[in-house]
């Protein structure tokens, strides 16, 4: 490992290295390149937009709409889009929006983010499938697209000739995918009811199960754990139902999340005239871990404060958003109990976690991680369930050779390249065609986004200073695997450079794209993503301890009684340097003062310097006595 110093992570710094590699790969004589490693899709170019506009929507110092107000890093940075970066990315923007739609239809296939093994191809009906990756991922654009025109306004109303009916079309197209995707969300949203005696419910059983005791007393505990949740889906969950989910019988399982896509027989939405309202689903109404952590990401950005305070839904999508508001909530709960479940060892602590088809992965454990942080970022934390999640970070870590040694022939290997095989169940009813998978191989990153929040949550500081060590050295681990040279120089993922031992269990046969030197922008995105996360917490002012705050105010009232004893001895005639070299302490213990509850540490430091300067004063003074 390298030192420390080299594992530090440095958001602003990271995330302009990323944009101007990003604008050296794909922005060549005014034009901008969609693709890459996956080809172009609507997953992918989203992906690759997002690595820009969403820092310049999220971080006030990287904002872009107004070209008076760049910072000289930022415009340094992206200075191959010219001094109006803003218009610039305003047109890709709608380049992309238009690409995505037909006859004012949104498309959300995934296209070559769909795979399939060996010996079959998908079908063309089967790759214009839309997945709740593509109805979240545009559920961030879009408002990103949103709140980045109305700061466009602002400007316009200064230099209104440059603007002038550009936003308008922009802005409906933005709020007709903005819908789509909203209802995509809710109508794949599934409850599915699971009978103890089947395979499935055994499976759910043995994870909850971590004390041997009898299953219907498991089956019992749950549903009492669960009430709240179980009753809100039965009493709340409107506009769509799952079909055959029966949440009265308490004497049954339940599991809650996002299918895949659209599931089948989802009901109809009927306020909201456009095709996907309606449209045939496909998925199996079951949650996949995956689509439902991504399904939360993109709810997460609908319900945060300035959605609202920018005002930027209109009525239909105010109830859309509701409905998912709901549903983002319930299933947080859900799966956070899940994963604490029970009074002795968790089963997220039995590692790795079994799904309820009975495949089990260590990249499942570090969804149910990632479940369980978004859960406690909602509502009031509990430091003990934080310092309890630290060592299940770390192990995930080393599990997947993120913080040890990849060995030879390492099955861990598969965790990143070529990724974890989701089946999509139901989509090979489309055509009569082969079933479907979707690779997910974000394991890196989506350890180091959740050990961030985490780390962000943490009042002990103890546990604080553990998850950042941690997140650190993930992304030193992360830097290790991008781009040193050829045109995705600086961007993600050179896996293959990386993971250089050779692939187990034919892995290579299931690999989902061709090797390629081109970006990934799947990857590189969830970077930027735990970047942008990375100076949240940063921003955050510093832990302190109780010990540090007591420390730190006693050295004060020593400091501050000591000033008072000197500036005692002082006439009101005296201007001597004696006089201004107190003034200059009392300064820097009102400083201290100011910061001993926020920032004990810094105020520990002033104090000290001020009884250092006021004993070099004493000295002086009394060895200037003695010479007399």
């Amino acid at each position: 490992m390298k030192g420390l110093q080299s594992m530090r992570i440095r958001p602003r710094r990271q995330i302009l290295n990323v944009w101007s590699s990003l604008l050296a790969s794909c922005y060549r004589d005014g034009v901008w390149i969609w693709g890459g490693r996956a080809g172009s899709n609507s997953i992918s170019d989203a992906e690759q937009l997002l690595c820009i506009l969403y820092p310049a929507t999220q971080i006030e110092s990287f904002a872009l709409h107004d070209p008076d107000q760049v910072a000289d890093d930022v415009r340094e940075a992206l200075s191959p889009l010219g001094r109006r970066i803003g218009m610039r990315v305003l047109d890709v923007l709608d380049d992309y929006l238009q690409r995505y739609e037909r006859d004012g239809r949104p498309i959300f296939s995934a296209d070559s983010y769909l795979r399939c093994f060996p010996g079959a191809e998908p079908t063309e009906s089967q790759r214009a499938l839309d997945v709740v990756d593509s109805y979240s991922r545009s559920l961030t654009l879009c408002l990103a697209g949103l709140q980045f025109l109305g700061s466009l306004r602002g400007v316009g109303a200064r230099q209104a000739e440059w603007l002038e009916g550009t936003i308008e079309p922009v802005q409906e197209r933005l709020n007709r995918r903005l819908t789509a995707a909203m209802v995509g969300l809710v109508r794949s949203f599934v409850v599915r009811s699971v009978d103890p005696a089947t395979p499935d419910g055994q499976v759910m059983l043995s994870m909850l199960n971590q004390t041997e005791s009898a299953p219907e007393a498991v089956v019992a505990a749950g549903a009492r754990k669960l009430e709240r949740v179980r009753s809100r889906l039965r009493r709340d969950v409107t506009l769509t139902k799952t079909p055959d989910s029966d949440l009265e019988d308490k004497g049954l399982l339940f599991e809650c999340g996002w299918s895949w896509g659209v599931v089948r027989d989802a009901q109809e939405i009927d306020f909201v005239d456009i095709p996907l309202s309606s449209s045939k689903g496909h998925a199996a109404g079951r949650p996949y871990l995956y689509f439902t952590i991504a399904a939360l990401d993109g709810i997460n950005d609908l319900t945060q404060p300035r959605t609202r305070e920018l005002d930027l839904l209109d009525v239909e999508q105010r109830r859309l958003a509701d409905a998912l508001q709901l549903r983002w909530d319930l299933a947080q709960r859900y799966w956070s109990t899940m994963a604490r479940f029970g009074s002795g060892r968790w089963p997220l602590e039995d590692i790795p976690w079994r799904t309820a088809d009975g495949e089990e992965s260590d990249y499942f454990s570090l969804c149910v991680s990632a479940l369980l942080i978004q859960d406690l970022v909602a509502r009031v934390v509990s430091d003990d369930d934080l310092t309890r999640a630290t060592p299940i970070f770390d192990q995930l870590a080393r599990r997947g050779r993120v913080t040890s040694r990849l060995t030879a022939h390492d099955s861990a290997r598969s965790l990143h390249v070529p990724g974890v095989a989701l089946p999509l169940e139901g989509s090979e009813i489309v055509d009569d065609g082969p079933r479907l998978y979707w690779f997910v191989s974000d394991y890196a990153p989506m350890l180091l986004k959740r050990t961030l929040q985490a780390a962000q949550l943490s009042g002990t500081l103890t546990t604080r200073d553990r998850l950042l060590e941690l997140a650190q050295k993930t992304m030193d681990h992360l830097e290790r695997r991008a781009f040193q040279e050829g045109p995705a120089k600086g961007l993600w993922d050179d896996a293959d450079r990386y993971f250089a031992a050779e692939s187990t269990n034919n892995d290579s046969a299931a690999y989902p794209f061709e090797e390629s030197d081109a970006p990934s922008w799947y990857f590189t995105e969830r970077i930027i993503e735990c970047l942008v996360v990375a100076e949240r917490a940063y921003r955050d002012p510093p832990l302190r301890s109780p010990t540090s705050a007591s420390r730190s105010l006693d050295l004060l009232n020593e400091a501050d009684h000591l000033l008072n004893q000197r500036f005692l001895e002082l006439s009101e005639k005296d201007h001597t340097p004696n006089r201004r070299a107190l003034e200059n302490i009392e300064k820097k213990l009102l400083r201290a003062r100011a910061f001993v509850e926020e920032r004990p540490g810094t105020a520990h430091s002033l104090c000290a310097d001020a009884l250092r300067e006021l004993d070099e004063l004493d000295f002086a003074t009394r060895d200037a006595m003695r010479g007399e």
